[in-house]
């Protein structure tokens, strides 16, 4: 499994963004509103809408915490160690982490013939926002147009960067789609999350939404939701405030499931909602929310088809495994996985250069070591490049 006679397509990679990714193409004086620096007591924060984010502990970056510095801790924690010991091995970032002719080399090296590529801070940002929509708008269109400038949508045909799509202001969310489109996205991303209109919180199903999702449709371009901040709360069993986690220590608690929570709850409300049976070209890749919801999911849509006999036109089990693409997180059970999914939808993503992620992207062959070749090349290169092409 060491070694394989081709490149593998990377569904999950990451940039860190520049100083100026939300600024550069800010209309002016949207700072106060939107994203402006600050510095506090000798650091640098992004100010999100009014509000000092603590989203991370340095949004510079600079220096960073070196790729798959969890990795050890995600797998068992072997040696027992504090995870904060883990995250002190730090450096001065990488170019690659912010230059896109850089990236390709370091993947040339890692045996990656293509990736997808997606933010950082990026995925964060909409939660502190959600209540303003055309705010959410206004960042995100400037945040788009800085990721064209610096990585380029389809650079190279090897690195697929995914502009971020909010869709609080529907027809704001269509023009941006068609912006993607016309230069020549091949993905894009939006978080898990219920969709906050200037009438408040409504389900991606929503018909208000049609219009996107019918562009969508059209268009034959994948949507990838991706972990990040979807607004979950411990409702008082854990402490949300961020760095509580590692104050006296280290204790589990359900903020562990946040990520995995949101992921399910979108995902099977676009089958509750019958959104596939409504646009049939649609497919859904699901990055970096873990899978082990998976089980559960598929009970609940079973259950739901005996309670409500004519509501679903299609099976729904069936429709979601003909739409849906799953990323496992890499320490998940990818037999599980397979076993529920069918091969053909299941999607390797390393999460590099995250420290959740793996130090080296392929690490992830060893894996896949129950699998036949043709199999474990579905997951690691096939997949993702036909989820790449327009349907």
């Amino acid at each position: 499994m060491s070694e394989t006679t081709y490149e593998a397509f990377d569904a999950d990679n990451h940039y860190y963004e520049a100083l100026d990714a939300f600024t550069r193409h800010l209309p002016p004086g949207m700072g106060p509103r939107t994203v402006q620096w600050a510095e506090i007591d000798g650091r640098r924060y992004h100010v999100v809408g009014g509000r000092v984010s603590h989203a991370v502990a340095n949004p510079t970056f600079d220096p960073i915490a070196k790729a798959g510095a969890l990795h050890d801790y995600f797998r068992g924690n072997p040696d027992q160690k504090n995870p904060i010991e883990f995250l002190k091995d730090r450096e001065p970032i990488p170019g690659e982490y912010r230059d896109r002719d850089a990236r390709i080399r370091v993947m040339d090296e890692q045996q990656l013939e293509a990736i997808w590529l997606f933010p950082t801070l990026g995925v964060l940002y909409e939660e502190l926002l959600k209540e303003d929509p055309e705010g959410v708008q206004i960042a995100f269109r400037a945040f788009n147009r800085w990721l064209e400038e610096d990585w380029g949508l389809a650079y190279r045909d090897r690195i697929f960067s995914a502009p971020y799509i909010a869709l609080g202001r529907v027809d704001d969310g269509v023009a941006e789609l068609e912006w993607a489109l016309e230069r020549g996205a091949r993905v894009v991303c939006m978080r898990p999350a219920a969709i906050w209109t200037e009438t408040g919180p409504k389900p991606p199903t929503d018909p208000i939404f049609d219009p996107f999702w019918a562009r969508v449709n059209e268009a034959g371009i994948t949507v990838v939701v991706h972990a990040g901040d979807s607004g979950y709360t411990s409702n008082g069993y854990a402490n949300d405030r961020f760095g509580a986690k590692f104050a006296g220590g280290w204790q589990p608690s359900i903020k562990a499931f946040h990520i995995e929570r949101a992921a399910y709850d979108f995902l099977i409300t676009l089958a509750f909602g019958k959104l596939f049976e409504r646009f049939p070209n649609l497919r859904i890749a699901s990055v970096e929310n873990g899978s082990e919801f998976l089980r559960d999911l598929f009970n609940k849509l079973r259950s739901s088809q005996r309670r409500t006999p004519g509501y679903y036109g299609v099976d729904p089990v069936e429709s979601f495994k003909e739409h849906v693409w799953i990323n496992p997180f890499w320490e998940d059970d990818v037999e599980e996985v397979v076993g529920l999914m069918g091969a053909n939808r299941v999607i390797f993503g390393s999460d590099w250069p995250h420290i959740e992620g793996m130090p080296h992207p392929l690490d992830y062959r060893s894996e896949l070591a129950p699998f036949d070749a043709a199999t474990r090349e579905r997951i690691l290169r096939t997949n993702t490049r036909e989820l790449t092409d327009r349907a």
